[in-house]
């Protein structure tokens, strides 16, 4: 499941500790295993495990990987299963939360009571919610993200989630990106049939699953007895071709390593779920057929510094993209009815200027409205050093009223980034909203009091008397 990012915070600064981070002393030692994004372990020995802090472990992991002063805002420890995500604030204790996760479970997510009570969290070392994109790569070398391993990390991080498509991606920025991990994985390209034999056995390594499907049978097994190679082979093959080398005078292998690192990463920053938490839910879906039925379909909601995406989990697309300043939002828990995250936007209907409501049905609302708010908060609190701060880098800062156009993926037709309102069943209103008498709205600026304030934001009330003349 992708994750709630319930009970999350803003690591605090640390302060690295000049002593070993492992520690075998003392008859209540024990073992603690952290994930890192690659799947390999770092094993931890601490002392009185079930009040041991978060912020604790976090030092230790940075002692032991030996990782920079920058890797205390870099990155976060996570409680991950495959039925919840839960960032962790330096002052949790992470053993106590995972003694509370079925009770976790049960309040922020749909699961089976079999299934939560057999689930277990893995604690795991990754990316920080709330560090901004434009920390990683900024030119400025004091906060410059260019420690191998620190980049190293990042970008496994980055090429799982592009794998598993929990990172949409249009299918030539697939193939680029994959071509990076067959740079990092196989070497330098070096044309041979062994090379295009390598790739296939392995594409599933370089590309997303439903780019990798194949045929069965008589037919697939004749095409793997040395046939051409398919689109996304032969795409991946031709980016592969295309990766350039980099000319350093550090040594070879490293200097070209940490290049396509930041490579990768960099082209990653151009997708605008880059760094999220990420949710599930369900939307309606637009009325369809004679009978005029509807139903709903999955989502994943993606939330940043940045704004909120809610993407189709089946179709793997981008439905509805939206910068905090182009929204308003709240979220109803009713005792006997479904919790609802609720969007307000602009919109437009048949040629008449509307407010639309989307309505996101999902256990994880409250966390969903909590994060957006903090979110703000955060991003409302870095504005005024946000020109000093931005450069030539990928992105801008959030909040920023400065026009976004570091995405030009968003230029494509049929994009996998751009929105599809119309695959969407939106409630559109202009004067009272008789159509949303569960919501109780507060006709002030808008149904919801949540939204960004302060700021230069392209979200406007459409009020009644802007309803065109009906002649």
């Amino acid at each position: 499941m992708d994750g709630a990012e319930g009970n999350v915070g803003q690591p605090g600064p640390a302060e690295r500790s000049q002593r070993s981070s492992v520690s075998s002393v003392g008859a209540r030692a024990a073992d603690v295993l952290v994930y890192l994004a690659d799947d390999t372990v770092v094993p931890l020995a601490v002392e009185n495990l079930p009040s041991v802090s978060a912020h604790e472990l976090h030092r230790a992991v940075r002692d032991v990987l030996q990782l920079p002063d920058v890797a205390v805002d870099t990155f976060a420890l996570w409680l991950v299963s495959p039925l919840l995500e839960v960032q962790l604030k330096p002052k949790h204790q992470p053993y106590k939360l995972g003694r509370q996760w079925p009770e976790l479970l049960l309040r922020f997510t749909d699961a089976p009571d079999d299934d939560v009570a057999t689930d277990e969290p893995a604690l795991q070392f990754r990316r920080n919610v709330f560090f901004p994109k434009r920390r990683e790569l900024q030119p400025s070398p004091a906060t410059q993200v260019h420690d191998e391993e620190t980049l190293r990390l990042l970008y496994e991080e980055a090429k799982g989630n592009v794998l598993a498509a929990r990172y949409p991606c249009d299918v030539e920025d697939c193939e680029a990106l994959g071509a990076l991990v067959c740079r990092v994985q196989l070497g330098p390209f070096r044309p041979s049939q062994r090379m295009a034999c390598t790739l296939r056995e392995k594409l599933d390594s370089f590309l997303p699953a439903h780019l990798c499907k194949r045929g069965h049978g008589l037919f697939a097994a004749l095409r793997g007895r040395g046939a051409k190679a398919g689109p996304s082979e032969q795409g991946l093959l031709n980016a592969y071709r295309r990766v350039k080398e980099a000319v350093s005078s550090d040594s070879e292998g490293n200097a070209s390593l940490r290049t396509h690192y930041h490579a990768y990463l960099t082209k990653c920053h151009e997708l605008p779920y880059y760094g999220c938490a990420f949710f599930h839910g369900e939307v309606d879906k637009p009325a369809q057929g004679f009978l005029h039925r509807g139903g709903r379909k999955p989502v994943t909601v993606a939330i940043s510094l940045e704004g909120v995406h809610v993407i189709d989990s089946r179709e793997k697309h981008v439905l509805l993209g939206l910068r905090f300043q182009e929204l308003s939002w709240d979220h109803t828990s009713p005792e006997e009815e479904e919790s609802v995250l609720w969007l307000e936007f602009d919109g437009n209907n048949e040629g008449t200027p509307v407010n639309r409501l989307l309505k996101i049905y999902s256990k994880q609302a409250e966390l969903m409205s909590s994060l957006i708010e903090y979110c703000i908060e955060l991003s409302q609190a870095s504005e005024p050093a946000a020109p000093q701060e931005s450069g030539p880098g990928p992105s801008v800062a959030p909040g920023s009223s400065s026009p976004l156009t570091q995405r030009p993926q968003l230029r494509r037709q049929s994009s996998v980034v751009c929105n599809r309102i119309q695959h969407l069943s939106t409630i559109d209103y202009v004067e009272e909203g008789e159509q949303i008498k569960p919501v109780k709205p507060k006709r002030t600026t808008s149904f919801f009091s949540r939204q960004l304030s302060g700021s230069q934001g392209s979200y406007t009330v459409v009020q009644p008397a802007e309803r065109p003349d009906p002649r």
